[in-house]
């Protein structure tokens, strides 16, 4: 039988979540109900009570009633985080279902975010028609927008629940027949090795050739989309040694970190791969551009630049020569630090399907500032350069990376070997 853990504060939301439980045990599922709630009592009665979830935060439900709530909102995450991941270990979840708003939210998917992927995850949230990267982070966690505010079963909210309810309960069954659960110990020790690679619309091209040379020599290729939750998702994979290298040959998300475009994946992009020693393979596509929301929402310090309407929702514009010379400089100090073998190609003639010599982005000023400051940033480091006469999009210089990457991974695991 399927089992799922229902989490949430049951003093404020135990109506809701009795309705839940009512409805997966309609399906034959079993139900966990683990209360989270710190002030009041529970409206529903819980099968792991909030003092339970307290201890098994290390500390106890009076002492944190004392505290503000923000130290208790933490303290009880982080013990139904441990509840949780101990009843996946034993075998006793298959899936984790949670509704909330802010609070509720952000307390229920750190629970999620914990579980190894492919564990299903739905949350239930009137915070998900908005930014939802702070909740999801780089987990295969599902969000469903409430439309009303989760205070009561109404007109609205039955169906709302009972649709959430029965998505759960076939996503748990489906799990508890045949465990998909990701681990990366598990996808090292069989099947095809593992590669990353980050693609945009326009490097598609590009990487589509480098994907396919990259399974004809037997790896299997991940491609994330370089849209700020893509590049998040990269590097938390990279860090956790999923990968036996990494092709990533779209860094758009660092134009967008430096200039302040919309898809950033923040401060740390592009360098989870060095620390953990994963061969890499780096190169600039995309750099060429930073992505906006659409058109009216452009701030107005860019609109006298080159503007472009990439569909009804992304707008963007062409980065300067001095924002590429600091993005060459940005790239050559985060791979300096790099542990493991690392690799830049650079193309000289366009960094993306806009950039080539007879599209609209194509500024050889611009990309020469770029690749100079990397080179000058490189220089007396162990990371290796080279440049391409070509375009970013050629299939050769997809194909070249792919090799280049290919003879990284070989060299690294028969050193390995030798030292074994």
């Amino acid at each position: 039988m399927a089992i799922v853990a229902l989490v949430g504060t049951l003093d404020t939301k135990g109506t809701e979540y009795g309705r839940l439980r009512d409805h997966l045990h309609r399906h034959g599922i079993e139900t966990i109900l683990i209360d989270t709630g710190v002030m009041g009592e529970p409206v529903v009665r819980p099968d792991i009570t909030h003092a339970e979830v307290a201890r098994a935060a290390g500390t106890d439900l009076v002492h944190l009633q004392g505290q503000d709530r923000g130290a208790a909102v933490a303290a009880m995450a982080r013990g139904a985080t441990n509840i949780a991941l101990d009843l996946y270990a034993q075998g006793r979840l298959h899936g984790v279902l949670a509704l909330g708003g802010s609070g509720g939210t952000s307390m229920a998917s750190q629970v999620m975010r914990a579980l190894p992927l492919g564990v299903p995850k739905l949350m239930v949230s009137s915070m998900a028609s908005g930014n939802v990267a702070p909740y999801v982070g780089a987990s295969d966690l599902t969000m469903m927008y409430s439309v009303v505010d989760i205070a009561g079963v109404n007109r609205i909210s039955a169906p709302l629940l009972a649709n959430a309810a029965d998505a759960m309960a076939g996503m748990a069954e489906g799990f508890a027949r045949a465990p998909r659960a990701v681990r990366a110990e598990d996808l090292l020790a069989r099947g095809r090795p593992l590669v990353a690679a980050s693609m945009a619309g326009v490097t598609t091209p590009g990487v589509d050739a480098a994907r396919e040379r990259l399974t004809q020599l037997g790896y299997e290729v991940l491609v994330f989309h370089t849209s700020g939750s893509g590049g998040r998702s990269l590097e938390a994979l990279a860090a956790q040694g999923l990968f036996a290298g990494v092709l990533d040959l779209t860094l758009s998300e660092l134009a967008d970190d430096l200039v302040g475009g919309i898809l950033t994946a923040g401060p740390d992009r592009l360098e989870a791969a060095g620390r953990a020693g994963v061969p890499q393979v780096v190169s600039l596509g995309a750099l060429d551009m930073v992505k906006f929301g659409p058109l009216d929402t452009l701030p107005g310090e860019f609109r006298d630049r080159l503007v472009r309407v990439h569909n009804p929702s992304i707008t963007v514009i062409r980065t300067t020569a001095p924002e590429c010379a600091e993005l060459g400089r940005r790239i050559a100090a985060k791979l300096r630090t790099a542990t493991g073998p690392t690799a830049v190609l650079a193309p000289l003639r366009g960094l993306s399907t806009l950039g080539i010599s007879s599209g609209p982005y194509h500024d050889p000023q611009a990309d020469a500032a770029l690749v100079a400051e990397l080179c000058a940033g490189l220089n007396d480091s162990e990371v290796e350069l080279q440049t391409f006469d070509t375009h970013i999009n050629d299939p050769a210089f997809g194909r070249a990376a792919a090799d280049r990457l290919h003879r990284m991974i070989t060299a690294q695991s028969e050193t390995a070997a030798a030292t074994a």
